[in-house]
């Protein structure tokens, strides 16, 4: 392991929709990073291992009054606490905006610097806040509000302490600056991809398909493209929707897309390395993402670089950092006779 090393915070070790953030710490070359966290995703579908992670959930028999009390108060178990201390990390940086708001005391303590990055719905949804403070009661009756309260709340304060915050895109800045962060702390930078790892297998032939691939949630706008892939089947009726990844919605998705689809297949959370064959034989990839009701939207979605990388051409709608990565006339269009041009053209 390198000397200088970043300890990575994020409350809960690491949901299958969030393979950038390794991705990133994988590649790092003057630093190492290690995970911190409260709770560990269960089983084979976490994403990060065991060695390369300090985990409360892992360290103590009973595990959530020690979270409650470091969520509530910032105080840490002392042996959670002490294995982060032993990595003697240069930098705490954490990913989204809540779980900023939590490591807040965990820098402090270790007196170093702390980098948040926004990827979202912490920049532009979470607005809407129940009357008064946060309440314990609402802890248990619903959690969900609880810590979005206790995030407002403590927003302020994120913004005034952190030393620096990392946008994901342009329109994710526009949004920090909107809500008070200080414009000269944040730092717009796009998440990569290793393009040695997407590269396309130009051997296998392109199918039929038209793929999606995010969480089954609103803003993702799945419902929008099952509808319009229903005209699309109507004139073409060999074309497939195919669907990758999970959500509350998917129920009512997949009811859907059978009372209208000839063509389609949801396929749950696929590996990695499942959605880049996809990719290598998709037609296109679709990404028909819009503004929840709740005001929730996408930062940039990391898929629409993993598609361009391997060559599969995207349709995304215009909305938040969509149209920095399909840039018209140089990496997309933007206009329906022009994505009809791409598309025949791949055909």
């Amino acid at each position: 392991m390198n000397s200088r090393t970043v300890a990575i915070y994020r409350d809960l070790l690491l949901p299958y929709s969030e393979t950038f953030i390794p991705a990133q710490v994988e590649s790092l070359s003057t630093y190492s990073g290690f995970y911190v966290g409260m709770s560990r995703v269960a089983g084979a579908n976490s994403l990060v291992s065991q060695k390369k992670s300090i985990v409360l959930s892992d360290l103590v028999s009973q595990p959530a009054p020690w979270k409650l009390a470091f969520k509530l108060t910032g105080f840490a178990h002392p042996g959670w606490f002490r294995e982060i201390k032993k990595r003697s990390p240069q930098l705490v940086h954490a990913h989204f905006g809540l779980d900023g708001v939590l490591s807040l005391p965990l820098a402090k303590k270790l007196n170093v610097p702390l980098v948040v990055t926004f990827h979202g719905n912490d920049a532009t949804g979470m607005e809407y806040k129940s009357t008064g403070r946060a309440k314990l009661t609402d802890l248990f009756q619903k959690r969900g509000q609880f810590f979005r309260d206790l995030y407002l709340e403590r927003r302020d304060r994120l913004f005034k302490s952190a030393n620096c915050f990392i946008a994901v895109s342009e329109f994710i800045r526009s949004k920090l600056v909107d809500k008070g962060c200080p414009s000269d702390k944040i730092l717009v930078h796009y998440i990569g991809v290793d393009i040695d790892k997407f590269t396309p297998n130009l051997s296998i032939q392109r199918e039929p398909i038209v793929m999606f691939v995010g969480r089954l949630v609103e803003k993702k706008g799945c419902e929008y493209l099952i509808r319009a892939m229903a005209q699309v089947q109507a004139v073409m009726p060999e074309i497939e929707l195919v669907v990758v990844g999970s959500g509350p919605l998917q129920q009512r998705l997949e009811q859907l897309a059978q009372s209208c689809l000839k063509r389609y297949r949801f396929l749950g959370v696929q590996p990695p390395e499942a959605v880049k064959d996809l990719m290598n034989r998709s037609l296109l990839l679709c990404t028909p993402s819009v503004t929840a009701a709740n005001g929730d939207s996408e930062g940039l979605p990391i898929v629409v670089y993993e598609a361009q990388a391997m060559g599969l051409p995207v349709v995304g709608s215009i909305h938040a950092g969509i149209p920095e990565a399909v840039v018209h006339g140089e990496t997309g269009f933007w206009h329906l006779k022009e994505i009809g041009k791409c598309w025949a053209n791949t055909w």
